[in-house]
C-alpha cells in the first residue's frame, strides 16, 4: 500500500536561528509579479469608485418650447441638428453645438404628431393633428421670403405617425391605416389595412428597406412588405405597444415598447416569443431608440426616467433623471453614438452623455492608455462581489424607488401563489410558463 504525502524541505523555509531573516518564496521571472492579482484587484476596485465618482451625464437643457415636446427627428447627415415638434403645432430645430434653436416653425394647428427627415437631409416631413402631411426645406428661407411647406398634403383623417423609406422618395403615414406615398403625389400609392383601430407608430427597416413594422392601439404589431402591398404577420400582446424601433445592425430585431412597463425585443421570423424582455421600468413606456452601433437603446417612461438597455440584458445598465423632468415623452440617440436626447412634458429637450463617466474633449495618450486598461481592470473583475455592487448602485427618485420595492412584491406574491396552485393541483394541469411567453396572446400569420 502506497501513501502519498507531502514531502518539504525545512532548509527551504525554517529560519535556523531567530536572528535570521524571514525565508519568503520568490518567482523571478520578471514577467510574473508575485502579488499580480490583489494589486490588479484594488485598481479595478478604484477605477469602478472612480467610475461612479465622475458618472455626471447631464449636459445641457434646451429649452425654447412654449409647450411639451411631442415628437423628434435627427439629421440623416448633420450631427450637430436636430428637430423637434411640440404639442402646440411648433417645430423648431436645434444647433447642438452651440445649444441653440436656429430656427422656428409654426407648423400645425393642434399637435405635431410625428416629423421624420429625408434621407438626403434637403427636407423633412411634419404630421399633425389638422389632418395635414406638410414638407419643409430643411435650409432657413432668404431673406423676404415667406415661411412655406414645399409640399402639402390634405388627408381625410388625423395622422398619428411619419417614417421616411431609407433610399427611395417615398414616405410612409399612419392613422386609421398605414399609407404609402410617393413624394410627388398628393394621393397614396398603396393602403395596408389589418384590424380597426388607430395605428400610432409606423417605421421602415433600415436595412430590408421594404419592410414596415407598425403598432396600433388594439395591442397588435404588424409587419407589412411594401413590394406585396400586403401585411405578413402580426402578434398580439398583452397591452397596448407604443411604438418600435428597428436594429440598425441586425434586420430581423426590432424592440417594442409596451404599456406593461415593459420593452420586448422581437425577432420577426419567430414572432411566438420574444428574444428579451426588458424589465425596469415602473411606468409605461413612451418612445425607444437604438444606438448606432445596435448594440444597446435608450427608452422613455411616463415614470419621468431615460433608461439605456443593452441588448442581450433584462435590466438597465443606466437611468437618467432630474427633478425638474417630467414624462419623457421622445428620446433619439445621436448618430456618432455619444450622446441621448430626450424631450419631456415640461417643454425641455435635455442632452445627456451616453456613457454617464466619459470624459469629453480631446484626450492625451497617456490618458487614453489608461482609461483603456482601467476598462479592462474592470472586465476582469466585474463579476467580484463588491465590484458588482459599487458598479450598480444608482441613486433614484423617491418614486421609482418605492414602486420598484412595491412591484418587487408583487411580483413575489405572484409567483408563490403560482407555486401553491402548482403544488395543490394534478401533475402537469398548471403548465410552467415561461417570462417570455407569458405576455405573448397570439401570433397571426
Amino acid at each position: 500500500m502506497r501513501v502519498k504525502v507531502l514531502s518539504r524541505n525545512p532548509d527551504d523555509y525554517v529560519r535556523e536561528t531567530k536572528l535570521d531573516l524571514q525565508r519568503v518564496p520568490r518567482n523571478y521571472d520578471p514577467v510574473l509579479h508575485p502579488f499580480e492579482v490583489p494589486r490588479e484587484y484594488t485598481r479595478a476596485l478604484n477605477a469602478t469608485k472612480l467610475e461612479r465618482v465622475f458618472a455626471k451625464p447631464f449636459l445641457s437643457s434646451l429649452d425654447g418650447h412654449r409647450d411639451g415636446v411631442n415628437c423628434m427627428a435627427k439629421h440623416p447627415k448633420s450631427l450637430s441638428t436636430v428637430l423637434s415638434g411640440a404639442c402646440d403645432g411648433e417645430v423648431k430645430i436645434w444647433n447642438l453645438t452651440k445649444r441653440q434653436c436656429i430656427r422656428t416653425i409654426q407648423a400645425h394647428e393642434g399637435f405635431v404628431r410625428g416629423m421624420c427627415a429625408r434621407f438626403c437631409g434637403t427636407s423633412f416631413f411634419t404630421v399633425g393633428d389638422d389632418k395635414t402631411v406638410k414638407q419643409w426645406k430643411m435650409e432657413s428661407p432668404e431673406y423676404g421670403e415667406e415661411e412655406e411647406p414645399i409640399h402639402m398634403i390634405l388627408g381625410k383623417t388625423v395622422y398619428t405617425g411619419i417614417d421616411h423609406h431609407w433610399k427611395e422618395a417615398v414616405f410612409a403615414t399612419c392613422g386609421q391605416q398605414v399609407d404609402i406615398w410617393d413624394e410627388q403625389r398628393t394621393s397614396p400609392m398603396c393602403s395596408l389595412t389589418w384590424g380597426f383601430d388607430s395605428i400610432s407608430s409606423v417605421k421602415f427597416n433600415p436595412i430590408e428597406t421594404y419592410l414596415l413594422g407598425s403598432c396600433a392601439s388594439d395591442r397588435n404589431i404588424v409587419l407589412y412588405d411594401m413590394r406585396k402591398s400586403t401585411p405578413l404577420k402580426k402578434v398580439i400582446l398583452n397591452m397596448r405597444t407604443n411604438t418600435i424601433c428597428w436594429n440598425p445592425m441586425e434586420a430581423f430585431i426590432f424592440t417594442a415598447a409596451n404599456e406593461d412597463y415593459n420593452l420586448y425585443t422581437f425577432d420577426m421570423r419567430y414572432l411566438e416569443s420574444p428574444v428579451m424582455v426588458h424589465m425596469d421600468h415602473v411606468s409605461a413606456v413612451l418612445d425607444v431608440d437604438y444606438s448606432p452601433t445596435g448594440k444597446e437603446f435608450v427608452s422613455a417612461s411616463f415614470d419621468k426616467s431615460v433608461r439605456i438597455f443593452p441588448v442581450d440584458k433584462g435590466h438597465s445598465r443606466e437611468v437618467y433623471h432630474t427633478k425638474r423632468m417630467q414624462h419623457v415623452i421622445t428620446v433619439k440617440w445621436t448618430s456618432d453614438s455619444k450622446y441621448i436626447l430626450c424631450g419631456s412634458d415640461e417643454m425641455n429637450i435635455r442632452l445627456w452623455k451616453a456613457n454617464a463617466s466619459e470624459k469629453l474633449g480631446v484626450l492625451a495618450p497617456r490618458e487614453k492608455a489608461a482609461m483603456n486598461y482601467n476598462q479592462k481592470l474592470k472586465e476582469k473583475f466585474q463579476h467580484h462581489p463588491k465590484i458588482r455592487r459599487i458598479a450598480r448602485h444608482r441613486h433614484l427618485p423617491k418614486s421609482i424607488f418605492c414602486q420598484i420595492k412595491e412591484q418587487r412584491i408583487m411580483r413575489e406574491a405572484r409567483r408563490r401563489k403560482e407555486l401553491n396552485r402548482r403544488k395543490h393541483s394534478k401533475p402537469g394541469s398548471v403548465p410552467v410558463v415561461s417570462e417570455k411567453k407569458k405576455h405573448i396572446v397570439a401570433v397571426v400569420k
